[in-house]
């Protein structure tokens, strides 16, 4: 009997704990944010993805009461601030603004890194979206991807295209075109987007996938070709270029993409506010205006959405790494 009561009192205790500490976390998650928010940003100041996070904190400290401390630590591809995050409390007061590359390619590009996007991350929202921009050189004698696949296929290995780095999110574009058009292209690699892009306008390359932002402006001067962009859809930038999915290699999407993501184990109260908070920013005509300037298109979606979608990129880039034989590097 004594050992019954005993019993009964232990379960009773454990359940005074329990419901005390479920009571203490969802009366933060109802008080939150009671202290400034530290969004990390995984490169320097100045970059696209920085301006999406200029362009939404102010928004946010408005409406949730409480200052978003933009953090830029730049360096190792994003890995650095991921890593931050990824042992950051799950409190809802540290942030991560992830480029697409950082949580979908880098876990098939880099060796032994400090964190898992599965294990370590709660996804909130995506935020902004761009896409590229397949150019050539006007002395390409193509003037659709018909006509570039025919021209690459009579001349193996000849055409040349340049990208940002190893990596990157031009050179992912081109080996999945290569992949889904058989044909047989070589990489240049440069040291950023602007050098890849003046190798391209200056002939040293016959083409490029650039950001629609920066092949545009050459486009419109008569500098460059534009054959098709990469999105699922056409972007209003340039309505008049058809998709690479239009021009005959169905499905084909790459998008560049900026999203908010907390710790893992964030409460789901937490996680709610901050998603319903970032799509009531992205509907502020100031917001969008200014998302608009940078070439940038508003794009949000549930978490569970977004979970989903990281998830299905990384296994598309995981596969698109190996077929191209890019060597994983050591974090």
């Amino acid at each position: 009997m004594k050992d019954a009561l005993s019993s009964v009192r232990r379960l009773i205790r454990k359940g005074f704990v329990i419901a005390s500490v479920t009571t203490a976390i969802c009366a933060a998650a109802a008080d939150y944010p009671l202290r400034p928010i530290r969004l990390l940003v995984p490169f320097p100041p100045g970059g696209s993805v920085d301006m999406v996070a200029r362009i939404l904190t102010p928004r946010l400290a408005e409406s949730m009461g409480q200052h978003w401390v933009v953090d830029n630590r730049g360096g190792a591809a994003g890995n650095i601030a991921a890593a931050i995050v990824a042992k950051a409390a799950p409190d809802g007061y540290t942030a991560l603004l992830a480029l697409n590359t950082l949580v979908t390619v880098n876990p098939s590009l880099y060796r032994g890194l400090p964190f898992d996007v599965t294990r370590d991350f709660q996804a909130v929202t995506p935020l902004s979206a761009t896409q590229y921009m397949l150019v050539v050189h006007p002395a390409v004698t193509a003037n659709s991807v018909k006509e570039l696949i025919t021209l690459a296929k009579a001349k193996p290995g000849q055409l040349n295209y340049s990208s940002s780095g190893v990596g990157g999110p031009m050179h992912l574009a081109a080996e999945l075109f290569k992949i889904r058009s058989g044909v047989d292209l070589v990489h240049v690699p440069y040291k950023g987007g602007a050098p890849a892009a003046a190798a391209v306008l200056g002939g040293e390359v016959q083409m490029l996938f650039g950001s629609v932002a920066m092949t545009m402006p050459h486009v419109r001067a008569g500098k460059l070709k534009a054959l098709a962009t990469t999105g699922p859809k056409r972007s209003p930038v340039a309505p008049e270029v058809p998709t690479l999915d239009e021009s005959g290699l169905s499905g084909f999407n790459v998008t560049s993409w900026t999203g908010l993501i907390v710790p893992a184990k964030t409460e789901d109260a937490i996680v709610k506010r901050l998603h319903q908070e970032a799509l009531a920013a992205l509907k502020l005509v100031d917001v969008q205006a200014a998302m608009a300037r940078q070439g940038l298109q508003i794009t949000t979606s549930k978490p569970a959405e977004f979970a989903a979608q990281i998830r299905a990129e990384t296994k598309v880039w995981a596969e698109v790494i190996k077929a191209a034989g890019i060597r994983a590097e050591q974090y």
